[in-house]
C-alpha cells in the first residue's frame, strides 16, 4: 500500500448548489462507467489516487479547482453516482465528510454482506482505520482529519482519499494498495502542498526506521520507567529545534496508555500504531525519549514534495511535470468524448478541461 498524494488547499465556506451537484453526479457516473468498461474497476483506484488526475477531474466536473471543497464534493458525487451499481461495476465507495466518515467501517461491513468480496471485510476496515491513524498521528503536520473515503473493488484492491484541516488550509491525502511493501516505510509517491513546513514529525519515513524500532521496544518497558524518563526530560533545557517539547506532554495521562502497550507487547511499529488509545501524544512522548535518551531520532522532514498547483511555469517551487499533467488531461478528454451525456454538458466539461490545459 502506498500514499500517492497529499494536496493542501485553501478553506472555502459554503457548499455546491444542488443544480451543480446533480450534474456532477451524472457526469461522474459516466466517467466511472467508461473507465471501468475500458480498464476495469482497478483503474478507478489508480486514477483517484493520482493527485494530478483527481484535481483535473474536479475541474471537469465543474467545481472550484483550488478549493478544499473539491475533495469532499467530488468524492460525494462519485459515491452518489455509483450508488446501486456497486455489484455490476465491481466497485464500492464508503465514507465521506464529518459524521459520514465515521460510518466507513459499518459501510464496508455492509458491503461484505451484500457483495461477493474476495477479501475479509474486517481486513478492509483495519486498513481504513490504520490509514486514517497514520495521517492523523504518525505524520504530525498539524492537520486534523475530517473527511475519509475508502474506495475498494470486489477483488480487494483499495484506495483512500482523506482530508485534514488546520486554521487556514485543508490537506488531502491519497492512498493506493498497488505496489506497496509497507504501510510504515515511505508510503508516499506524490505529496502536494502549497505550504512546505520547516519541520514535521514523520514516523513513517524511511529515516524513521531506527526510531520505529526503538519506540516499539520502549513500548515494552514498564510504564514507571518511561514516566521517570519523561519527568527527567522536564528538567532539561532542550534545543529550540524540538517542536515537541516536554511541556506538551502530560506523563500522568500517558501512563494509562503505556500500561496497555506494556501488557500488549506489540511485535512491530505497525501493530503498536494500530492499538486503540495509541495516539499522537503517546507517539510524541516515545519519539522524544528515543531521541534524547537513546540517540535515535525520527524524521522531521515534511513529506510534501509537490505544490498543490503542481509546480509553476517559472520553475517555483519546482517545474511542472508536464508529461504527467498532460497525460491526466488527455485521458479525461478521451473519456469525455466517449461519454453518453447531453452534448451541452459535454461541451462545457471539455471547455473547462481546455482552460486547465
Amino acid at each position: 500500500m502506498y500514499r500517492t498524494g497529499i494536496a493542501e488547499l485553501p478553506l472555502h465556506g459554503g457548499k455546491a448548489p444542488p443544480w451543480l451537484f446533480q450534474r456532477m453526479v451524472k457526469l461522474g457516473r459516466e466517467i466511472i462507467r467508461l473507465i471501468i468498461e475500458d480498464n476495469g474497476p482497478e483503474e478507478i483506484l489508480r486514477r483517484i489516487s493520482d493527485p494530478y488526475w483527481f484535481q483535473s477531474l474536479g475541474c471537469v466536473l465543474g467545481f472550484d479547482w483550488h478549493s478544499s471543497g473539491v475533495t469532499t464534493t467530488v468524492c460525494g458525487a462519485l459515491k452518489e453516482g455509483l450508488r446501486g451499481r456497486e455489484k455490476e461495476w465491481g466497485l464500492v465507495i464508503a465514507g465521506g465528510k464529518g459524521a459520514t466518515s465515521r460510518k466507513t467501517p459499518a459501510e464496508i461491513l455492509s458491503a461484505g454482506e451484500k457483495f461477493p468480496l474476495s477479501h475479509d471485510p474486517e481486513e478492509l476496515v483495519y486498513l481504513s482505520r490504520l490509514t486514517a491513524k497514520i495521517d492523523n498521528n504518525a505524520i504530525q503536520d498539524g492537520f486534523q482529519l475530517y473527511h475519509h473515503n475508502f474506495f475498494f473493488t470486489l477483488g480487494g484492491s483499495w484506495s483512500v482519499v482523506q482530508q485534514g484541516m488546520n486554521e487556514r488550509f485543508a490537506r488531502r491525502y491519497h492512498w493506493h494498495s498497488e505496489k506497496v511493501d509497507s504501510l510504515i516505510r515511505d508510503p508516499h509517491t506524490a505529496i502536494c502542498s502549497d505550504l512546505q513546513l520547516e519541520r514535521t514529525l514523520n514516523l513513517v519515513a524511511a529515516d524513521s526506521g531506527p526510531a520505529q524500532a526503538m519506540i516499539t521496544e520502549l513500548s515494552h518497558e514498564q510504564p514507571e520507567k518511561l514516566i521517570t524518563e519523561l519527568q527527567k526530560l522536564q528538567t532539561l533545557s532542550l534545543p529550540s529545534h524540538h517542536e515537541v517539547t516536554v511541556g506538551d506532554l502530560r506523563p500522568e495521562y500517558i501512563e494509562k496508555i503505556l500500561l496497555k502497550t506494556y501488557e500488549a507487547k506489540a511485535g512491530d511499529f505497525q501493530t503498536l500504531l494500530a492499538m486503540p488509545g495509541v495516539g499522537a501524544k503517546t507517539l510524541r512522548a516515545l519519539a522524544l525519549i528515543a531521541e534524547i535518551t537513546y540517540g535515535t531520532p525520527a524524521s522531521w522532514k515534511d513529506p510534501a514534495k509537490f505544490s498543490f498547483a503542481h509546480g509553476g511555469k517559472d520553475g517555483h517551487p519546482y517545474p511542472v511535470n508536464r508529461q504527467v499533467y498532460d497525460e491526466s488531461i488527455d485521458f479525461l478528454r478521451r473519456t469525455l468524448d466517449s461519454s453518453k451525456i447531453p452534448r451541452t454538458e459535454k461541451d462545457h466539461a471539455l471547455k473547462r478541461l481546455l482552460r486547465l490545459s
